[in-house]
């Protein structure tokens, strides 16, 4: 038997407080009322709800469906879910993994950054919520209730220390979480999203299913970060034999009899020879594993276009 008091947070103040992994389980979850509180979800849940919460630091761990901030001001907070939606909010501060668009609605005084986390089960929770690590939309922020001439929301600044909102947990049972908020180390890659882009190249780079994916597309990611280029935007995504030639073009049929493997990985990255980068790290660090990359720094950003515009379709039907 459920006891939903287990799984709400509700007019606490001055409290640090928290669930350890394996204690919601995929459950939902409510905070409301809270002042001045640190909170931390080390979990997976179904949905959460937070309402009427003021000045507190908050991390939430994987959500399978939306969570939703209504009425609450001056908050910091760490969330990854499927859908991120606020109401009434003045003054969030979010480092973000969302897979659909965010939504905010009469919010204002929001900044958004990337959402940079890491603890050992915090890779199973976001399966067990059955998310990907690679679809994160953190900045492509829709504002239903847009003010002409004013902006509702912008980006944290890109130096953002994701410590200096979020603190660590002071508690002794929350201490046993083994955290580290080091960007090399988070769970979800970092990427630029909508910021401006260092340089107009850049690379597209698809793995193909397998029992490796994840791992090479990491791999990739710390080879290419650790010699200077950015990465722009990550995607996991099924593809069918037409979108292929529609994404490929003629070179569709060497990766369509990969494709029913299962869900694709795209990596788009930014950098003036990221073409030529991507093309000499991948002979070197993959040279058995069949990967699309760009061809040439003309044909890349229309391969980028290609991929993003079909991905887009996708994820939005």
């Amino acid at each position: 038997q459920v006891d939903p008091k287990d799984y709400t947070f509700s007019g606490l103040k001055d409290e640090t407080v928290g669930r350890l992994p394996g204690k919601v389980a995929g459950q939902q979850f409510v905070i409301q009322d809270c002042e001045n509180c640190n909170i931390y979800i080390f979990d997976h849940s179904a949905t959460i709800t937070i309402d009427d919460c003021v000045n507190c630091q908050i991390f939430l761990g994987p959500i399978k469906g939306s969570v939703f901030f209504r009425d609450c001001k001056d908050c910091k907070c760490i969330v990854a879910c499927q859908q991120f939606r606020t109401r009434d909010c003045r003054k969030l501060e979010v480092f973000l993994c969302c897979a659909t668009q965010p939504i905010i609605e009469s919010s204002t005084g929001m900044k958004f950054g990337c959402f940079q986390y890491y603890y050992p089960e915090l890779a199973l929770q976001f399966k067990d919520a059955g998310l990907s690590i690679f679809n994160n939309t953190w900045s492509n922020i829709h504002d239903f209730t847009p003010v002409s001439g004013e902006n509702n929301w912008g980006l944290l600044p890109e130096n953002a220390v994701v410590q200096d909102y979020v603190p660590l947990p002071s508690s002794e049972e929350l201490k046993a979480v083994r955290i580290s908020t080091d960007a090399t180390r988070s769970i979800i890659p970092i990427t630029r999203g909508r910021r401006q882009k260092s340089s107009d190249e850049s690379c597209l780079v698809v793995f193909f299913a397998g029992d490796y994916t994840t791992a090479n597309a990491r791999k990739l990611i710390d080879e290419m970060t650790g010699k200077g280029f950015q990465l722009v935007q990550t995607k996991e995504v099924s593809m069918k034999a037409e979108d292929a030639h529609r994404v490929f073009q003629q070179c569709a049929s060497e990766f369509i009899p990969l494709l029913e493997k299962g869900p694709v990985v795209a990596l788009e990255f930014n950098g003036g020879g990221a073409v030529e980068g991507c093309r000499n790290t991948i002979n070197d660090v993959f040279s058995g594993t069949k990967v699309f990359v760009s061809e040439s720094k003309a044909s890349a950003s229309q391969d980028v276009d290609n991929f993003y515009n079909f991905a887009d379709m996708q994820m939005g039907m």
